[in-house]
């Protein structure tokens, strides 16, 4: 993805930074289909830059504060 030119007080100068977002969530394996729907009918607009969603299975999770872990700590 590259950047684009602008033009201010007239000068141009490029613009290399493309605003990004990054989005983690964590879910039982029963609703990722679901969420992927979601996340693509929210962010796909067929242009490049869209995005991209990557599925990783999480071994364990824990929560520092209680000392959770598995669901419990999600």
């Amino acid at each position: 993805q590259k950047g684009h030119t602008e033009l201010y007080r007239g000068a141009e100068y490029v613009v290399d930074f493309l605003p990004k977002v990054k989005i983690e969530v964590i879910l039982p394996d029963d609703q990722v289909d679901a969420a992927i729907e979601a996340i693509v009918g929210a962010a796909k607009t067929d242009k490049i830059g869209d995005g991209k969603i990557f599925v990783s299975p999480v071994e364990q999770a824990i929560r520092i504060r209680t000392g959770e872990t598995g669901l419990d700590a999600v």
